[in-house]
C-alpha cells in the first residue's frame, strides 16, 4: 500500500470473523496502524499474552476485565485502556457481553485481513 492509497469499507465489507471462545471481530489495517472491532459474549477469555503492538481499547458496550501488572482493571462502556508494547495481559468478560474497538501500532498480523 502506498502513502497516497486509502481504503473505504462499507458496513457490508466489515464481516465478522470468529476468534476465541465465540468472540467475533473485523479488522482494517494500513501499513503501520490497525483498527479492530470485537464482540465478546459472556465468558469470553483471551489468555495471558503480550505483543509488540501498542494497544488502545475503547469499550463501546458492557465491561471488559484486563489482568495486567498484578491487578484486574474493569473497563466499562465509554472508558479506555492503553497498554504499552510487550506488557503481558489477559482479557475477559463475565456475565455480560461486550463490544469494543482496538487501535494497534504496529499492525497485529494475527488480525490482518
Amino acid at each position: 500500500m502506498t502513502a497516497t492509497s486509502f481504503r473505504y469499507l462499507s458496513r457490508d465489507a466489515l464481516a465478522l470473523k470468529s476468534d476465541v471462545t465465540g468472540a467475533r471481530f473485523w479488522a482494517v489495517a494500513l501499513d503501520r496502524t490497525m483498527l479492530t472491532y470485537f464482540e465478546a459474549p459472556p465468558g469470553t477469555h483471551f489468555e495471558a499474552h503480550s505483543h509488540e503492538s501498542e494497544q488502545i481499547t475503547l469499550v463501546l458496550e458492557g465491561d471488559l476485565f484486563f489482568e495486567l501488572e498484578g491487578r484486574t482493571v474493569c473497563v466499562r462502556a465509554g472508558e479506555v485502556i492503553a497498554i504499552p508494547s510487550n506488557v503481558p495481559h489477559a482479557v475477559y468478560t463475565r456475565e455480560q457481553s461486550a463490544r469494543a474497538v482496538d487501535a494497534w501500532s504496529p499492525v497485529m498480523d494475527k488480525y490482518r485481513s
